[in-house]
């Protein structure tokens, strides 16, 4: 019964991960807070989820041809270095700290989404 709960806090991931929201957003607190996995294992597995997304999105962009190749490589290098960077912060880094960062965040995105909001609306 316990694994039905796993299945679906990766549904809940997955569908607001497709729907533009970003899945983690959802599915680390999930996993840290209900199902006592530690903030390392949480977003481990957030990024493993991520892939197989990332590889759909990007096959439907390029049969949409939505895919600049010219600037490309600008994205593509600081993305990997500051993801490879990334990685070893969180490792040096104890679960209660990474799990703060991650708060720190999330207030900060709902703050953010809160003032878009507001400002579209005027």
């Amino acid at each position: 019964m316990e694994c039905i709960w796993y299945v679906v806090a990766g549904v809940l991931g997955g569908v607001l991960g497709g729907m533009g929201m970003g899945g983690g957003t959802i599915l680390i607190p999930l996993l840290s807070i209900f199902y006592a996995v530690s903030q390392h294992t949480a977003q481990a597995v957030n990024l493993i989820s991520f892939l197989p997304m990332a590889v759909v999105a990007l096959i439907i962009h390029l049969k949409n041809k939505l895919i600049d190749f010219k600037g490309i490589l600008w994205v593509i290098i600081p993305g990997v270095l500051f993801c490879v960077l990334g990685c070893y912060l969180a490792r040096a880094i104890s679960g209660n700290v990474l799990r703060r960062c991650f708060g720190g965040f999330l207030a900060l995105l709902s703050i953010f989404q809160f003032v878009t909001q507001i400002i579209s609306k005027k």
